[in-house]
């Protein structure tokens, strides 16, 4: 399962999504992992989630990120849920990849029973009609 949460550049989605992780811990059974763009928001997640700052890597392009995603969801039998905040800056994907991308990575969640939480920043009416069932908040 893929789910959105969308808006403008500023408007609190990863606050959102903060929220959803610390209240989706207490009740989770495996593994939980949180990637982003930086350690910023290190002391805002519960020590229970893994955090991947993505600045580490260099992924160049949204193939690359779809292959390291790949690679996280194969090292953790047990990983049950993975939130991407700043989706579109740490994938590095398009605009004209983006359906492709949220397509691939809906195929990777049902393969291996993993959830996918994004941040997107963009307004609901800029993305593509084939997405647009997965957005779970529109800020």
């Amino acid at each position: 399962m893929v789910q959105l949460i969308v808006g403008e550049k500023g408007k609190g989605k990863t606050k959102v999504l903060l929220d959803k992780v610390n209240t989706e811990v207490k009740e989770a059974n495996g593994t939980l992992v949180y990637l982003d763009k930086s350690r910023k928001h290190m002391y805002e997640l519960n020590n229970k989630v893994r955090l991947i700052d993505m600045s580490d890597y260099d992924i160049q392009n949204s193939s690359e990120f779809l292959g390291f995603l790949s690679g996280v969801v194969s090292q953790d039998n047990d990983l049950e849920r993975m939130y991407l905040d700043s989706f579109i800056k740490i994938s590095r994907v398009t605009d004209e990849a983006f359906a492709d991308v949220m397509a691939r990575l809906k195929d990777l969640g049902e393969k291996y029973n993993v959830s996918f939480v994004l941040s997107v920043s963009k307004d609901e009416k800029e993305l593509p009609e084939s997405v647009k069932e997965m957005i779970l908040v529109s800020i």
